[in-house]
């Protein structure tokens, strides 16, 4: 699945195009490698995302092309959550 896909999805990021252009500046890593939006992520990989002054840690444990916004956590697992200062 794409990465900006499964951030739209997972409801990290609200919308498609805010997590094409967060991925296209460079804050998101996928298994500590520059990830671009049309990166492939897989169950298991490590995602670490920069927002604003904020990082958060997350391992992909589910992937689905649609849910529910009950069901859009499930998909995830917050590892790390810290603050830049």
């Amino acid at each position: 699945m794409r990465l900006d896909k499964f951030l739209k999805i997972s409801r990290l990021i609200k919308r498609r195009t805010l997590a094409k252009e967060v991925a296209d500046q460079g804050r998101i890593l996928i298994n500590g490698q520059q990830a671009k939006a049309s990166s492939n992520v897989k169950v298991g990989d490590e995602l670490q995302v920069r927002f604003g002054q904020k990082v958060v840690t997350v391992k992909i444990e589910l992937l689905q092309d649609s849910t529910k916004k009950e069901d859009a956590a499930n998909m995830y697992t917050i590892l790390k959550e810290e603050s830049l200062s």
